[in-house]
């Protein structure tokens, strides 16, 4: 099949959440000999090439490059009208070009959307088999945001918010069938009641990539993986260390937390200074980090699909304690698999169960693996990914009267 693939951030390197999960999409549907046709943004010069390395996993691409202050402000002007906010600011002129000629240019067999934000693009298309994957459901992300900001910040998330919801609602119905990535978000998409076809299958992780390490870990060491300019990391890291690092220090005074990801901020970076706690910013490689830690923790308060690192870290054979709210997204039981906790006690007590116990570590080290190896292997996803396009394809020719 020609298939065009359209995402809102170009998925190469596949370093990020909004990359891997359409990486592995793309680079699946070529493997099984569709004709792929990928269609992103570039943010930089930067970015542009490094986005090149899509090449070898596709059948050919198209850019529209951009610049940050000019989607801020195509954000800003759409904050008091009905349209969201998110979808100016990954909307491109350039790339809306290239997808109308992409369209003009040949039979297309299936349009594939990743990210409502960019559905924009495509959604006006009736002549051809489209499938939206909203992956995460935006508008419960903004609606999270404003009970974390301040007044009147709070009343913007809360109207963005309002605003997604309504077009996420337009949206699912103009297309043969919606996906997302978990089935939290799933039943989310479905409560909205618009008649659409749905479905969901996970994000996998590279168990093969991400695997344990013959090295021996610290005892002493925890680590914490994100980009650290994404404000859900930075809201969690710095109530983690103002409520539950005293609480750890205490009764291990030894202990250190490893802060490694992108770009933190100077709060961020702030955080350094306490005893113990080192913030690295951007490192090239974080599975030495994860690997020599006795655990990771993932304390998101503000978590909406599925978290990456948690899969990432479990893969690797490292214990995770997280919050409930990020284990939602993850396909795995507390207690057998990881350790779930909602308070600073509770996760200080769930810390030091792992880091005072070898056999304890061990344990939640080979279940989680097992676990990963099992229910978010990126073969076992692929498998729904294809059940889910037969099924748009014949919920199209359905609609068209047409015998599939």
């Amino acid at each position: 099949m020609n298939i065009l693939y359209l995402c809102h951030r170009f998925p190469f390197p596949p370093k990020r959440g909004g990359k891997i999960r359409p990486f592995n999409m793309i680079r699946h549907l070529s493997a099984i000999g569709h004709q792929v046709t990928v269609g992103s943004l570039a943010r930089s010069p930067e970015e542009a090439e490094e986005s090149k390395g899509i090449a070898p996993y596709c059948d050919s691409f198209e850019m529209g490059h951009v610049t940050e202050w000019v989607q801020v402000a195509r954000m800003l002007v759409r904050l008091p009208v009905a349209t969201p906010s998110s979808m100016g600011f990954f909307y491109s002129p350039e790339l809306a070009k290239h997808v109308r000629g992409l369209l003009s240019s040949k039979p297309w067999d299936l349009i594939f959307v990743h990210c409502s934000s960019v559905a924009q693009y495509v959604e006006h298309v009736q002549d051809v088999p489209k499938i939206l994957d909203f992956g995460d459901m935006d508008s419960q992300k903004w609606f999270e945001y404003a009970n974390y900001k301040p007044f009147p910040l709070s009343l913007g998330y809360r109207f963005e918010g309002a605003k997604m919801r309504a077009a996420e609602k337009r949206l699912a119905r103009r297309f043969d069938l919606c996906t997302a990535t978990t089935r939290a978000e799933w039943e989310t998409l479905n409560a909205y009641a618009t008649g659409a076809d749905t479905d969901w299958f996970p994000n996998g992780v590279d168990a093969d990539f991400f695997c344990p390490a013959d090295e021996p870990y610290d005892a002493d060491t925890i680590s914490f993986i994100g980009r650290m300019d994404y404000y859900p990391n930075q809201e969690c890291m710095a109530r983690f260390c103002e409520e539950t690092w005293p609480l750890l220090k205490s009764a291990r005074p030894g202990m250190k937390l490893l802060i490694v990801g992108a770009d933190p901020t100077p709060a961020m970076r702030k955080l350094g200074d306490l005893p113990g706690v080192t913030v690295t910013g951007s490192v090239p490689d974080v599975r030495p980090f994860v690997r020599k830690s006795a655990l990771m923790v993932a304390p998101l308060n503000i978590a909406r699909g599925t978290q990456n690192k948690i899969l990432e870290a479990m893969a690797m054979g490292v214990p995770v304690v997280t919050s409930s709210i990020a284990a939602g997204g993850v396909d795995a039981e507390s207690e057998t698999h990881f350790l779930v906790a909602d308070t600073p006690a509770a996760c200080a007590q769930a810390i030091m169960k792992i880091v005072d116990s070898p056999a304890e570590r061990n344990r939640l080290a080979v279940a989680g693996r097992l676990r990963m190896l099992s229910h978010h292997a990126w073969p076992r996803s692929m498998a729904r990914l294809d059940g889910v396009i037969d099924r748009a394809i014949k919920n199209f020719s359905n609609s068209k009267g047409v015998v599939a």
